[in-house]
């Protein structure tokens, strides 16, 4: 029941917004580079350890897929307070707990909280007219990609200046800050919806059928999230080895320069506000490529070839995600916290699947194996939109 239209947000709180998405997403991935040392201390079997990173993004996909779609049903602003109080509780336990039970059930929880990255994107775009509607998703989506790619070399740099679980202490403190200070900021909202939760659950399937573009964009992504989480498994291994041998403090700092190519999601709305989405989208594949084909080059021991492969990975990626989130907003509007929820589990289930590869075919074939994978999976999705040209001609009135 909304008593009357909401106010429009401002500038300075869409960037609390893209701040608070990249701490949730960093919230998830702080846990992927000291894995070894948190198995080693809770003394966990080696084919547990996979567990700890494992079970936080599948409680992420959990809440994308239930907790997520109340966006449509409930006050949107309690809703991101309630899920990032949650986030801070989990961290704050995440710290405290010492038995490996508990902090595995605890690290999935924290992943369930952190899908409020997903209510906060549609809630900001709901919450601005058309023209700013573009830029802020540009915004937001850079804030979250760079959490994605500050967090491993954060963590690393943090686990070897003091311990682990200083990591999960500084996110629960940061977690603090921005929840007190989005309670002070985000306007209320609420949804225009009159379903059920029930039904709410029940329409993700047909909305998934039935929306063409929607399961086009879904899986455009999930191929190029996909290599960029192929990259980013396989790449610590294979600097670790010869002919690179680099400690894991230079591997963070790889890691690091991959940062730059957060630049490029404002980059691409501007295209998509010029009506290049495909064009764009298309470029976004075959530089993935480029830059996985690239890193062949390095071989010898060429670190900074593979810092521009990152560079460019990562750019194309965050590029193709704000496309498709573009594309996907234009859509109707009272279904968008679903749209949205069903986008995001689609490429993270891509993501999951791709990392298991890529790491398979690491220890099997090497670096070329990770980069076959790597070029395989953009081109499917190239393919995949050559073919959809005609059905894109006759949608050309929405963002595709």
């Amino acid at each position: 029941m909304q008593d009357g239209p909401p106010r429009a947000l401002p500038p300075r709180v869409v960037l609390l917004l893209a701040a608070s998405c990249g701490q949730l997403i960093a919230n998830l991935y702080f846990i992927q580079p000291i894995a070894a040392l948190v198995a080693a201390d809770f003394r966990m079997p080696r084919q547990e350890a996979g567990l700890l990173t494992t079970l936080p993004l599948a409680g992420y996909g959990m809440g994308l897929l239930l907790v997520v779609p109340l966006a449509d049903l409930v006050e949107n602003r309690r809703l991101i307070l309630v899920m990032m109080t949650t986030e801070t509780i989990c961290l704050s336990l995440l710290w405290l707990v010492h038995q490996t039970a508990l902090f595995l059930t605890i690290g999935f929880f924290a992943g369930v909280s952190a899908s409020a990255i997903q209510v906060i994107l549609p809630y900001a775009s709901q919450l601005l007219p058309g023209e700013r509607q573009g830029r802020a998703v540009a915004t937001l989506v850079s804030g979250m990609m760079l959490g994605i790619m500050l967090a491993r070399p954060a963590s690393s740099f943090i686990a070897d200046a003091l311990a682990w679980r200083s990591i999960f202490v500084i996110a629960a403190i940061l977690m603090v800050l921005m929840t007190a200070t989005l309670f002070i900021s985000l306007p209320v909202r609420w949804p225009s919806s009159s379903q059920t939760y029930s039904e709410l659950i029940r329409s993700m399937g047909d909305i998934f059928y039935k929306t063409e573009i929607l399961r086009r964009r879904a899986y455009y992504h999930a191929a190029m999230f996909g290599a960029f989480i192929s990259f980013w498994t396989a790449v610590p291994l294979w600097l670790a080895q010869a002919p690179f041998n680099l400690s894991q403090g230079g591997i963070a700092w790889v890691a690091l320069a991959g940062v730059a190519g957060a630049v490029a999601p404002p980059i691409a709305s501007r295209l998509v506000d010029q009506g290049y989405s495909r064009t764009a989208t298309t470029a976004a594949m075959i530089l993935v490529m480029l830059a996985f084909g690239a890193t062949l080059l390095a071989e010898r021991g060429i670190v900074v070839i593979v810092v521009i492969a990152a560079i460019v990975l990562d750019g194309a990626v965050s590029a193709n995600l704000v496309i498709g989130q573009r594309a996907i907003y234009a859509l109707a509007p009272e279904q968008r916290g679903r749209m949205n929820a069903i986008y995001i589990a689609v490429f993270f289930v891509g993501g999951s699947v791709a990392s298991a590869i890529a790491a398979w075919s690491f220890v099997h074939f090497d670096w070329l194996g990770v980069v076959i994978l790597g070029v395989l999976l953009p081109l499917s999705a190239l393919c995949y939109s050559v073919g959809d040209r005609t059905n894109a001609r006759s949608t050309s009135a929405k963002p595709s």
